[in-house]
């Protein structure tokens, strides 16, 4: 249900009510009810809906009766179920009445469902301490840990029942560590503990020794924690136990917590000896040994995993953690050539507007698509170079059947026409700088899968404009090569769509992917080969082949290095690193490229810029600005 803002959900609330009097009085109690459950859900503080509640129960014959004017079978709605809370709270049933009020809390803890019975003084001697400890249990089971400021407010009338039955009954244990779990998503970490502890004593065994582990965690106490585990491990060996094998796998990344992950791979072998599709165990073996060696090997086994067991959601969570704001894991690495940083500083320069004109003199050729970020940002600005470089970086590696820029001398222009507006539309809609997954940006680009091979070609060359929001007009603003290249990104990603009932070996977008990827030096390199590796992600069968093409440009790089500046040198390392299955050797090439060391021996690597997500200053004498007219 979609939440509207608090003066609008009083008034709204007040119109359900209103509509189930109406109901009441003409004896149409299950539509009363109805009503009455919307108006929960939208305002549950409201007094006139417990008022018009109390009328519905007497209406139909008391609270007992009521109930069955709130059933719990089939599918079931919230309001529903908190009405019925209520019913039951009104018929004496406080045990049935705390466990739905629990159930609310656990499906939307930001609501403010605590009703005023919930405070009343007697209330903890009239439930079941075991039914209050499974009502504890279900609320907070999905609740965040900690829990934010804002759903924290909600919580605490529940927390505060709790307690006070936890002062009624101190030596209840799973009370005890059910509420110990609860008091630390509150961040009351020290009382947390100390519940935990008193359970643990209480009753040494599975349940205590997690919640005080999670305590003792949560209170900044890693190692006592790893301590009342591994007891807890000794005592009921996880290759025999199913529930104790996750409270293994808690362990192995405790220890990957506290930089330690190798102390705690042998746990996850001991899980997966016994359980080898063990569904938190087998991502999390993955996860630990990134840990160990951050090879990205490992982020590819995840994806693997995932793709073998898709109801196994723990591989994509650690996926997108682990591969979060990484160059071409999880973003758009940023560019490094010396337009690009004089652009970042004109744009920083007070009175700068979209009509400032530049001159600008480079003394070696750029990616050509370095000028579209410039001209996106200041269309009035000219830029020159004065020399080319070996090897010449406009020539491709292999005859092209696609080409997409042409040079007048160094002046490069786009050698394809531009997308129909709607193409273009759909990519700018389609087009981001971050995603989750390497796997999540290829599925998230198929809905250009229906674009003209021509019209996904031609924005490379001429993208559209950032979309017009708070991160477009931003980018714009500041960083526009970031907005060229994710529209490049996404582009070749659609390209990786084309026609996929055509086998890959012959597919038009293997030709076309291949012929970015081994033309000019340039931006589209970089997309093309990020498409490459993405489908290299998701369809094995290809690994090999797209192996040997990004090698082969790898190489390319590498000799280039030698003789002049490549600026794509670094980025294109790390799409390498990005596809795993690459050879040795390459990925030994690769690193060296993400470090800045020279590649081979013959000659010492020209330097470059030292951080491609940076904006590195330009190499003094690499390029002068004439600023002319602005």
């Amino acid at each position: 249900m979609e939440r509207k803002d608090g003066g609008d959900e009083r008034l709204a609330a007040e119109g359900e009510v209103a509509v189930a009097r109406l109901a009441i009085d003409s004896g149409d109690l299950p539509h009363a009810a109805d009503h009455l459950a919307d108006a929960m859900i939208t305002d549950p503080q409201l007094p006139e809906l417990h008022e018009a509640l109390a009328e519905l129960c007497a209406a139909a014959g008391g609270p007992a009766a009521a109930r069955e004017l709130f059933p719990l079978d089939g599918q079931v709605f919230l309001g529903t179920v908190v009405c019925r809370a209520h019913v039951e709270a009104a018929a004496g049933d406080w045990d049935a009445a705390i466990g739905m009020l629990a159930s609310a809390v656990q499906f939307d803890p930001g609501r403010p469902w605590a009703p005023a019975w919930l405070a009343r003084e007697d209330l903890p001697g009239l439930v079941d301490p075991d039914a209050v400890a499974q009502a504890v249990a279900r609320a907070s089971g999905g609740l965040p840990d900690p829990l934010p400021a804002e759903l924290a407010d909600a919580v605490r009338p529940f927390d505060a029942f709790v307690r006070a039955v936890v002062d009624r009954h101190p030596d209840h244990a799973l009370l005890l560590a059910m509420a110990s779990g609860l008091t630390r998503r509150l961040g009351t970490t020290a009382r947390a503990v100390e519940l935990a502890e008193h359970a643990h004593r209480l009753a040494p065994g599975y349940m205590p020794s997690v919640m005080l582990g999670n305590a003792l965690r949560a209170d900044g106490r890693p190692e006592q924690a790893l301590a009342v585990w591994e007891a807890e491990l000794r005592r009921v060996a996880p290759d025999q136990d199913d529930s104790s094998s996750y409270l293994a796998v808690d362990v192995a990344e405790l220890y990957g917590t506290l930089g330690r992950p190798a102390e705690g791979l042998p746990w996850l072998e001991r899980v997966l000896a016994a359980d080898p599709d063990h569904p938190k165990a087998g991502p999390a073996i993955h996860g630990l040994r990134h840990a160990v060696d951050g090879d990205a090997a490992h982020l590819l086994a995840l994806a693997d995993h995932h793709r073998a067991h898709p109801d196994h959601d723990y591989a994509q969570d650690l996926l997108e953690r682990l591969g979060h704001r990484a160059p071409w894991l999880g973003l758009v690495p940023g560019a490094t050539e010396a337009t690009v940083n004089v652009l970042h500083q004109v744009l920083e320069a007070p009175g700068t507007t979209r009509d400032t004109e530049i001159d600008c003199t480079a003394s070696t050729v750029e990616p050509p698509s370095s000028l579209l970020a410039v001209h996106l940002a200041l269309p009035r600005t000219t830029v020159g170079y004065r020399s080319v470089g070996t090897p010449d970086p406009r020539l491709p590696l292999a005859e092209p059947t696609t080409t997409l820029w042409t040079w007048d001398g160094t002046d490069p222009r786009p050698a394809v026409a531009p997308p129909a507006a709607a193409s273009a539309e759909l990519v700018r809609a389609t087009a981001e700088l971050v995603w989750p997954t390497v796997p999540a940006a290829y599925d998230h680009a198929v809905r250009l899968a229906g674009l003209p091979l021509d019209d996904l070609v031609g924005v490379l060359a001429h993208p559209p404009a950032p979309r017009e929001d708070e991160l477009g007009r931003a980018l714009l603003a500041h960083q526009p090569e970031l907005w060229v290249r994710a529209v490049q990104t996404f582009a070749c990603l659609g390209i990786a769509h084309h026609r996929t009932d055509q086998p890959w070996a012959g597919s038009d977008r293997r030709r076309v992917l291949l012929d970015l990827l081994l033309g000019p030096e340039d931006w589209v390199v970089e997309a093309a080969g990020f498409a490459l590796v993405a489908i290299g992600w998701t369809h094995p069968g290809t690994r090999a082949d797209i192996a040997a093409q990004l090698g082969r440009r790898l190489r390319y790089c590498a000799e280039a290095d030698r003789t002049r500046v490549v600026t794509i040198l670094r980025s294109v390392g790390q799409l390498a690193l990005a596809a795993p299955w690459l050879p040795a050797e390459e990925l030994d090439r690769a690193r060296r490229f993400v470090a800045g060391e020279a590649d081979g021996t013959s000659e010492p690597a020209k330097p470059g810029p030292s951080r491609p997500e940076a904006a590195p200053r330009p190499k003094p004498g690499f390029l002068r600005r004439l600023f002319g007219r602005g």
